[in-house]
């Protein structure tokens, strides 16, 4: 967990641990308030994600569904993470819209302690056991960092494919 911290930290992301789910709504909101954006955020209809109490942040817009392009921040629920690149790994599916990891400006991750596993192999490994033999999801992404491209005129550009931001919050011990 902290080999996955530190090297999503690397390529631009931020990270937060967090000790319990009940934790993911304010951790949300300040980051949102940190960030100067407006408190409005875009969620799938994960029950990782829309079973939290958001209610309890009363000036928190939720909306559900997949991102038009015109929200600010996106939160998601990844089903794993990759110690040795920080990587995470996004499925996508009616409740996962891969639409939140790649439109909104600001994307925030939520991922389990224990779904972090130390290498690539190992997390798709455990996509495949979840799905069973011949199956997988329509889409896996895998996501290390922001999005950013180095080239035009080999000057770093944020914001070049998808969100300008990541951040990532990583609950549980």
């Amino acid at each position: 967990i902290k080999l996955f911290c530190k090297m999503a930290e690397g390529p631009f992301a931020t990270v937060a641990r967090l000790k319990s789910h009940d934790d993911v709504p304010q951790a949300v909101m300040s980051y949102l308030r940190k960030k100067n954006l407006p408190a409005s955020i875009r969620i799938g209809a994960d029950p990782a994600l829309s079973d939290l109490n958001w209610s309890a942040l009363r000036t928190l817009e939720v909306r559900t569904g997949a991102s038009d392009g015109t929200d600010l921040a996106g939160v998601s629920h990844a089903f794993a993470g990759v110690a040795e690149t920080g990587t995470l790994v996004m499925l996508s599916g009616p409740d996962n819209p891969t639409t939140i990891n790649f439109l909104p400006e600001h994307h925030i991750v939520v991922v389990d302690a224990d779904a972090i596993r130390g290498d690539l192999e190992t997390a798709l490994a455990q996509v495949r056991d979840k799905f069973g033999k011949g199956q997988m999801p329509r889409t896996v992404n895998l996501v290390s960092g922001p999005s950013r491209s180095g080239d035009i005129e080999q000057k770093l550009v944020l914001d070049a494919h998808g969100p300008r931001a990541l951040h990532i919050l990583v609950v549980g011990q």
